[in-house]
């Protein structure tokens, strides 16, 4: 059996394993997207009240007291004042140096499995289209081994072959858009974090 031969073989199992394929990856996303949902929504703070906190616990020396207030906040913007806080006493320089180092491993953790969405998003249409191929190539081959059928039975198969294009962009749209919209969240709480530790650098100066 020649190399075209193998490769026909395999053309002839159909997109029926390229749907299940596509059925177990939107599994994924979905996963995903619950997961990066209930982790963001662990990690919200009240930032008006949080900068306040900040400046008063600067101004006033009660350092101690505002670290131990926000110590169990995971929001990225408590992590990051917090730790500012707890070196702004070796000087700026220190607690800048620190909060950076705060806000990079942050936002590791807020981009996490984010990646996967986006993969998914730009790869599922194409893993569709393979499934639609596929289809199409064993509609013909059927089509080849029954004349008789003629026509209908090719439109038959090259419809079913379609679902997998279909299921491919049903995979794909809302991964992108889950993509989208984590990302945005990562990069405001970022720029946000920034911007308090700003302030809070202003005031150790």
């Amino acid at each position: 059996m020649d190399l075209t031969s193998k490769f026909l073989a395999f053309t002839l199992l159909g997109a029926q394993w390229v749907l299940w394929l596509l059925i177990g990856l939107s599994v994924i996303s979905v996963a995903v997207m619950i997961e990066r949902l209930m982790f963001f929504g662990r990690r919200r703070v009240d930032l008006d009240k949080l900068s306040r906190d900040v400046q008063e616990a600067l101004r006033s020396g009660e350092i101690d007291a505002a670290v131990r207030k926000y110590d169990r906040s995971e929001a990225m913007e408590a992590v990051v004042a917090t730790v500012g806080l707890r070196a702004a006493a070796r000087g700026p320089g220190a607690a800048a140096e620190a909060m950076v180092g705060a806000r990079s491993r942050e936002k590791l953790q807020l981009e996490r499995r984010v990646s996967i969405l986006g993969t998914l998003g730009n790869n599922a249409p194409f893993i569709g289209l393979f499934g639609t191929v596929l289809g199409i190539i064993k509609a013909f081959n059927d089509l080849s081994e029954n004349q008789q059928a003629g026509a209908q039975t090719v439109m038959r198969g090259i419809s079913e072959a379609l679902v997998a294009t279909a299921v491919g962009l049903m995979v794909a749209i809302p991964a992108v858009v889950a993509f989208n919209y984590f990302q945005r969240i990562a990069k405001t709480r970022a720029a946000t974090a920034e911007a308090l530790g700003g302030e809070l650098i202003a005031k150790v100066a």
